[in-house]
């Protein structure tokens, strides 16, 4: 006997096609979404299904509610999403603001690596760019960044520079693409060369590595980074609930 389709509860299907609209950009980040009324009945349902499925995005943090407003698609533009992917702090336990200084870029094709993490074919054509993170005017970070061209084809180094929000807004407001959530592995690593001039400390000083791969919707890979961070006075946090 063949195996039944599984059953997915209304609400379930009634995020999938909340999912499909922001992917399609059909409400932008930043901007409100129709009111639970509304989606009721454009898609026929509930206004308490429409907000179960609401609740969900918002608990993803794709969607987020404002008292007397409305519900809004998270933006990266949205300071208060600034420390959400960024997880250094000082020992004595402040977020420090951190400045992104670029430092070069180039375009290349995918090796068997970059393909099978971001999820395109052997060859195909990525961009590459390198950047410090100073805190308080000290470089902690520095970060290699692979990018798929078809969705990055017109980054230029010099764009990144002028930029004056996080990289991931540049993302958002340049290219359409937001980033929704990352996946990390970190380990100790020395510095080599290249990193210990770049950060001012030792060769073969102890750095943290973390290598993260960041998805938009669809759960498509869209960022593979490798970052090298130097913890003298900063701890990498992580709150686990």
């Amino acid at each position: 006997m063949a195996p039944s389709p599984a059953f997915s509860p209304l609400y379930r299907q009634i995020k999938a096609l909340l999912l499909k609209s922001l992917e399609a950009r059909e409400w932008r980040p930043g901007e409100a979404i129709p009111s639970e009324q509304e989606l009721a009945a454009r898609f026929g349902v509930s206004q308490g299904t429409v907000r179960k499925a609401i609740d969900e995005l918002v608990a993803e943090n794709l969607l987020v509610r404002k008292q007397g407003k409305g519900t809004f698609v998270v933006s990266h533009s949205d300071p208060r999403q600034f420390y959400r992917f960024l997880r250094l702090r000082r020992d004595d336990g402040e977020w420090v603001q951190a400045t992104s200084v670029p430092i070069d870029c180039w375009r290349a094709k995918a090796g068997q690596e970059a393909s099978r993490i971001l999820q395109i074919p052997l060859g195909s054509p990525i961009v590459i760019f390198r950047r410090v993170l100073r805190f308080a005017q000290k470089p902690l970070v520095l970060d290699e960044i692979y990018l798929p061209g078809d969705l990055f084809a017109a980054f230029s180094l010099d764009a990144l520079k002028e930029w004056r929000g996080s990289l991931y807004s540049f993302f958002e407001n340049r290219f359409g693409v937001r980033m929704v959530r990352a996946e990390e592995r970190l380990k100790a690593v020395a510095a080599d060369r290249v990193t210990a001039e770049v950060l001012g400390v030792g060769e073969r000083s102890p750095l943290l590595f973390v290598e993260r791969v960041t998805y938009t919707y669809n759960n498509r890979p869209v960022e593979w980074r490798k970052g090298f961070y130097a913890t003298e006075s900063y701890h990498y946090y992580n709150e686990l609930t």
